[in-house]
């Protein structure tokens, strides 16, 4: 081993003036074995440079002041001697950065700046840096893109956000777009694109708005660009990687995120319908499929882990609560690490109340296990960690400086070796970085120093070299041959130095490294090589290797659908690897088994049921026999078996989870979900201004329907696969007033409306109309509005009632209604706040006559319980859905309303059939009351619920036989029994003594404390139905809620609905006895 130290050149009297300094270097493919030195202000990353035998370094400052001189030196031999090269002689140069070409590395381009920052100039080299050519510009280079195939095209994005092309390696510039959103300009990807200069990127609008474009570099005017996504983006969210391209689109508070896939159109990404996401990063997009990051509604500091299937479309679930870190200028920074040269295997730390651990899945993130603590520590003795309450936790964060490690070691050339700081125990500790290393890929783990190292691997993994990372000045190095069994000390130097970065060859492939730092923050650097080729005689022979089977900690060896074996140098072989080196052996498929197989979109595994936890169950909102939204008529559609392959798993032949795959064909589908808007998605407009309709239909069928557009102001039109086409509808009013636009789908199946109200005359993020789905005819109903952010002084609030176009006007965010009419009544509401305007719309229905039943559920709902109107009209659907199969009860009789709020409760309304004639008669009358308690009582209605939870549903007080009822409260039905009783006594004294009296009207008053309401009396002539209406029962729960005759008013946090407020009942009754008998009995 030789250590080889260089004092570097009299350049370094200038830099000493500065507090900071850090080197870069890169090798280049010349030969021999060259460097190249460049101080310069700007750090740069380290580059994969395989092949590479040129060494180019770049000594950089981390935002102090700027430097006024810049130098190059080059070297032939890994560094040690280095030949000064002038890029300007006689003139100060400063180096801004500098690209290599990643097709070939031959190709260097320097990014100067003058000593003012008045103009900049790029040094161009096409000899591995041995020359370079000056090339004055025009414009400031922040950042420069090679294409990644042709070599002498590049991009240059500058600090204004234009973007220019060169054609001959930056020779000659061309203005190619303006207004380009910074690390959002992406080449054409090889074998997905079309066109090998098509570039895609992200501009703003005139209007403010952010588009997705793509043109060709020869002409990108705004003529000849393509706008490739319908409608709006968020800012910065455009992303090209592989055979995806992502972008997010927000409205309402609400961001939806799509994907297209190798280039078709955009579909929303399918996730869970309740992830409700916050945030959503991408993690990798390899072996074609998507693994993303989402923040969901309920989670502040961690993010769940999902999988897609080949299209990037549906997601699945892979594991929860993965620990994310928030780091300057927003990014974040999550908690995975892909274990480099076995694929299929990631660490991940899992944060689950306040606790971190660590976890590792070998297939994908099927299944996840905890790391094995080892038996004894680096000193022999016993660490007296055992499962399941100790295991072996990792620190998974990449380092701030690219030139050492981060806190966990691995590298493609050396399969199944990691290195990684930790803690054993119950948790991650974060103060506690002790050393640990496998060398099978995470099945057994040994201790190796009690302190957290810098780690390199050299001939592939060969060497592994250990530098402390530590604040104090250095002379040590420690290395080992044998995988981190035994290790040994070498003094790279005799001057103890401040270690500020480790640099090997890309891809590992050498002996040879270089240390370098600095004495002290004034002193000159000081690079060190270290060559490690004399201790090894010879090359590596076919007897020097012996081979190692991958498994996983069950011991399983089939994983992924095959068996793989590597191949390692033996520990008492002395020799090099060299570069022809390849660690895989052999491979063998394996007959598939259920491991192979994960749940599908919709379905989840349930983790509390251990004999099932294999088995995967839909979701209470997903029904798994329903056909997909795009299924068109003729079509035919395959329903989930709830089970999808693992992708990239090879297996072949043995279980087959997905072997009864129902065949349908696509029904003719009624059209819902339609959806009108203004593109630029505001409802309040100039006269005069052009507007943009765009009209979404979520689900149905398209091609055989018609949509009737009328845009309120005489303008009506037919069209034919509008949504299909995405064809826009341009317009505009010239008059100020309030214009009904409305869309109406239809076909044989059904028909959906959707309407918008534009006004023709500080922002709203987010409104909801919170109504009592069902009321009484002539029952007073609080309708509320609830916005965010809340501006009660700022915001006007107009409300349409079915298809009125004269709107009731409020500067409160509720108002009290009665229908006269029974029906399905569409209530609309929009809230004005400045310039922005947002709109809400619910359909209340009414009835003369309705039973309600209070509903609870288990408390595992609560857990994950999102409190938002979507959510509760799911699980209102589920209910009523298994109680009508349940009980045989017609669906469309029976309505589940989930109340705003925790804990979780429900109103069950059970309606009159359509066209039954009205009877008097009792609750215990009704056998479907009787039905349905049955069910409940018996506890038959339950749903699956994410987590793993089974959620019960039972009467509110299964103890007594309370019930709700259109018409009034049980109590005041026996007090008004009562009345009734003492009434005939005195009516029938009447008819006995005083039989000429005329007849009178008397009335039975039930109070309330707060509020009285009359009624009109009615004589002893008219009907007894006007005493007491038809299907009124009594309920003897005294403290239920009323409805149908009283008055109802919503309370609760923030605006919800959670209880109901009786006031005052008043009911007209005869005094004749007969009437008063006929009416009751």
């Amino acid at each position: 081993m030789v250590s080889t130290g260089c004092a570097q050149s009299p350049i370094f009297r200038f830099l000493n003036l500065f507090f900071c300094f850090q080197f870069s270097f890169f090798f280049l493919p010349c030969s021999p074995s060259c460097a190249l030195y460049l101080p310069s202000r700007a750090a740069s990353q380290e580059l994969p440079l395989q092949g590479a035998r040129c060494k180019l370094g770049l000594p950089a400052m981390k935002g102090f002041h700027r430097g006024t001189l810049s130098e190059a030196e080059r070297s032939s031999d890994f560094g040690t001697l280095y030949t000064k090269l002038n890029l300007q002689p006689g003139i100060a140069t400063v180096i801004d950065n500098f690209y290599i070409c990643p097709t070939n590395k031959k190709k260097i381009i320097l990014v100067s700046s003058s000593h003012n920052d008045r103009d900049q100039s790029l040094f161009i080299s096409t000899d591995e840096g041995a020359t370079f050519q000056k090339q004055p510009i025009t414009f400031f280079v922040e950042t420069l893109l090679f294409h990644p195939k042709e070599e002498d095209k590049v991009l240059a994005y500058t600090k204004e956000g234009k973007v220019y092309v060169s054609m001959d390696l930056g020779k000659k510039w061309i203005l190619l777009q303006e207004r380009v959103s910074k690390d959002h300009i992406f080449w054409a990807v090889a074998g997905v694109d079309g066109d090998p200069d098509l570039v895609h990127m992200e501009i703003q609008d005139p209007s403010g708005g952010y588009r997705y474009i793509t043109c060709q570099i020869q002409n990108c005017s705004d003529k000849t660009m393509t706008v490739q996504f319908a409608g709006g983006t968020d800012r910065d969210s455009l992303t090209v990687q592989d055979d995806y391209i992502f972008l997010q689109t927000t409205s309402a508070n609400r961001t939806k995120y799509y994907v297209s896939y190798r280039r078709n159109g955009f579909v929303q990404m399918k996730l869970p319908k309740y992830a409700l996401p916050k945030d959503l990063q991408i993690i990798s997009t390899d072996e074609n499929q998507v693994f993303v990051a989402v923040q969901e509604w309920y989670q502040t500091d961690t993010y769940n882990l999902y999988q897609s299937d080949p299209q990037g479309v549906y997601y699945s679930i892979l594991l929860e609560n993965v620990r994310s870190t928030k780091q300057p200028e927003e990014n974040v920074l999550i908690d995975i690490l892909e274990v480099r040269g076995v694929k299929g295997v990631f660490l991940a730390n899992q944060k689950i109340d306040g606790k971190v651990t660590t976890l590792i899945t070998y297939n994908k993130g099927r299944d996840w296990d905890f790391l094995n603590p080892p038996d004894i520590d680096m000193n022999g003795k016993p660490t007296n960690c055992k499962p399941p309450d100790c295991y072996l936790h990792l620190h998974l964060r990449w380092a701030d400086n690219p030139y050492v490690s981060g806190t966990v070691h691995t590298k493609d050339t050396a399969p199944g070796l990691i290195m990684g700081a930790g803690n054993l125990g119950s948790q991650l500790v974060e103060y506690k970085e002790e050393m640990y290393i496998t060398s099978d890929c995470g099945n057994t783990w040994r201790q190796v120093f009690e302190e957290e190292h810098h780690i390199l691997y050299l001939d592939h993994g060969g060497v592994i070299v250990a530098i402390k990372d530590t604040s104090i000045p250095l002379k040590i190095l420690k290395f080992s041959v044998d995988e981190g069994q035994t290790w040994s000390t070498h003094n790279f130097t005799s001057t103890s130095v401040f270690v500020d970065g480790l640099l090997s060859e890309p891809g590992d492939e050498t002996l040879v490294m270089t240390v370098f730092g600095h004495i002290s923050y004034r002193s000159d650097w000081e690079l060190v090589k270290v060559d490690f080729r004399p201790s090894f005689p010879r090359e590596c022979t076919d007897d020097d290797y012996e081979s190692w089977e991958l498994t996983n900690l069950q011991g399983d060896r089939c994983i992924m659908g095959q068996q793989r074996s590597f191949r390692k140098r033996k520990i008492s072989s002395w020799c090099i690897k060299g570069r022809s080196f390849t660690s895989a052996l052999t491979s063998k498929v394996c007959e598939c088994v259920n491991s192979d197989f994960l749940c599908d979109y919709g379905f989840e595994r349930s983790a509390l049921l251990m004999s099932e936890s294999s088995k995967c169950f839909a979701d209470f909102w997903f029904n798994p026999e329903a056909p997909p939204e795009d299924c068109m008529l003729g079509q035919a559609y395959t329903s989930s078996t709830g089970y999808r392959k693992v992708v990239s798993n090879v297996c072949e032949g043995g279980v087959d989870l997905q072997q009864n795959l129902a065949q349908r064909m696509c029904p003719l589908i009624a059209p819902k979900g339609l959806h009108i808007s203004i593109r630029e998605e505001s409802l309040a407009v100039r006269p005069g201004e052009d507007i943009t309709f765009v009209v979404r239909q979520e689900q149905g069928d398209i091609l055989n329907t018609k949509y009737q557009v009328d845009l309120g102001d005489g303008f009506k039109a037919i069209y034919v696969n509008l949504t299909m086409t995405g064809e826009p509808i341009r317009h505009h009013y010239e008059n100020p007033g309030i214009y009904r636009v409305s869309v109406k789908a239809e076909n044989v199946a059904g028909h959906d409306e959707a309407v918008v109200f534009v006004q023709v005359n500080s922002p709203l993020q987010a409104l909801n109309l919170e109504v009592v789905p069902v009321v009484g005819r002539n029952q007073e109903v609080n309708l509320t509005a609830i916005i965010l952010p809340k501006n009660p002084n700022l915001t006007v609030f107009y409300w349409w009632i079915g298809n009125n176009l004269q709107p009731l006007l409020t500067l409160e965010s509720f108002l009290v209604m009665k229908f006269a009419e029974t029906g399905d009544i569409r209530v609309t509401v929009q809230a004005s706040c400045g310039s922005s305007m947002l709109q809400d719309s619910k359909v209340v229905h009414v009835f003369d006559h309705f039973h309600v039943l209070p509903l609870k559920f288990t408390k595992h709902l609560d857990m994950y319980n999102p409190d938002i109107p979507e959510w509760r009209e799911d699980i209102g659907r589920v209910v009523t859905r298994l109680l009508a199969k349940e009980t045989n009860i017609p669906k469309e009789t029976l309505m589940t309303v989930v109340k705003p709020g925790l804990p979780t409760t429900a109103d069950l309304h059970v309606l009159l059939p359509a066209n039954q004639p009205k009877r008097k008669r009792s609750v215990t009358s009704d056998k479907r009351i009787a039905a349905i308690k049955q069910a409940l009582n018996a506890h038959n209605i339950s749903f699956f619920l994410r987590g793993g939870y089974w959620v019960l549903v039972t009467l509110a007080d299964s103890d007594s036989d309370s019930q709700r009822i259109g018409g009034g409260s049980g109590y005041w039905v026996i007090v008004f029994l009562f009345v009734i009783s003492l009434v005939a006594v005195g009516a029938f004294i009447l008819y006995k003594f005083k039989r000429k009296l005329p007849g009178r009207n008397v009335y039975a008053q039930m109070h309330n404390e707060k509020e009285q309401e009359m009624t009109s009396p009615v004589n002893h002539s008219e009907d007894t139905q006007n005493i007491i209406q038809g299907e009124e029962f009594i309920d003897d729960d005294l403290d239920s809620q009323t409805l149908g005759n009283a008055r109802v008013t919503p309370s609760g946090r923030s605006g919800n609905l959670n209880s109901y407020r009786v006031p005052l009942l008043l009911m007209p009754v005869s005094v004749q006895s007969q009437a008063i008998t006929q009416a009751w009995f």
